[in-house]
C-alpha cells in the first residue's frame, strides 16, 4: 500500500489534480482507496454507470470500444501516474468504453460521491474539471485525425515515440525498447489488422527507423520523428 505522500505525489502529476495546493491535494489523496485486478480482468464494461475513477500505480489497462460485429479499437492504454475512468464520473453518465487489465494492476479508485463532495467543498479541484476536459477533447481529436487521415507507418512512428518518450531510455541511434504488449494489441491502438501493422513496421525497418528482434524493437528516434511528421507518405 503506498503511503498518503505518495499517493499526493502520483496525483500532482495529473492533469485533473495537478496544480492543486498541497492542502487540496491532501483531501484528495486520503479519499483514494486501493484496489486490485487479476490480468485479464474487465474493471468496468461500457455502458455500465460510472461510479469510481481510477489512479494507476502498477501495470497496464486498456481502454477500448467494441462494435456489435467484434472490432475492437484501444482508445489508449493507461500505465502508472495514468487517471482512467473520470469521464462517467465527472458527467455522472454511463462508461464510454470498456476497461481491460492487460497485466496485473494495483489503482487506486475514487468514489464517485466523494469526488462531488470534495468539488462542491474545494473550489479549486471544480476550476480543474474544465481545463482537464478540454485536454481530454484535443487528445481525442488528435488520435481520430491520425487514424482518419494519416498512413499507417505514421501513426505507428508516433505511438513508438510516445512508448519511448514514457520510459528512462539512454539516448542514442539504436534505442531499445519493449512495448509491454503484443502486435496484435498495437492494431488496436492504431486501428488497423495485424498484418497491416506488420507492413507498417517493415516500412519503418526499411526506412531505418527500427530495427527489430525476437523480444524488442531498436529505435532510432530521430527517424521516427521525421516519419511522425509526416502527412503524405
Amino acid at each position: 500500500m503506498l503511503s498518503k505522500d505518495a499517493i499526493i505525489a502520483l496525483l500532482s502529476r495529473t492533469d485533473l489534480f495537478g496544480g492543486l495546493a498541497v492542502h487540496d491535494l491532501q483531501a484528495c489523496a486520503a479519499s483514494f482507496r486501493e484496489v486490485r485486478f487479476a490480468k485479464g480482468q474487465v474493471l468496468f464494461a461500457r455502458g455500465e454507470p460510472g461510479t469510481h475513477l481510477y489512479l494507476l500505480v502498477d501495470g497496464r489497462v486498456r481502454l477500448a470500444i467494441t462494435t456489435e460485429g467484434g472490432r475492437e479499437l484501444s482508445l489508449r492504454h493507461a500505465v502508472s501516474g495514468d487517471l482512467f475512468g473520470e469521464i462517467a464520473v465527472l458527467d455522472g453518465g454511463p462508461r464510454s468504453a470498456e476497461a481491460t487489465a492487460l497485466t496485473r494492476v494495483i489503482a487506486y479508485s475514487l468514489e464517485r460521491s466523494i469526488f462531488r463532495d470534495l468539488q462542491s467543498a474545494r473550489p479549486a479541484i471544480a476550476a480543474r474539471v474544465i481545463p482537464f476536459l478540454c485536454r481530454r477533447l484535443r487528445d481525442t481529436s488528435d488520435q481520430l485525425e491520425a487514424i482518419a487521415l494519416y498512413p499507417m507507418e505514421v501513426r505507428l512512428a508516433r505511438v513508438l515515440l510516445c512508448a519511448l518518450n514514457t520510459r528512462r531510455v539512454s539516448p542514442g541511434p539504436r534505442v531499445p525498447l519493449e512495448l509491454g504488449f503484443s502486435q496484435t494489441e498495437l492494431a488496436r491502438l492504431v486501428g488497423a489488422s495485424r498484418p497491416k501493422v506488420n507492413a507498417a513496421l517493415g516500412v519503418l525497418e526499411t526506412s531505418g527507423a527500427i530495427k527489430r528482434t525476437l523480444d524488442r524493437l531498436f529505435c532510432d528516434p530521430v527517424k521516427l520523428a521525421e516519419l511522425a511528421r509526416r502527412d503524405d507518405a
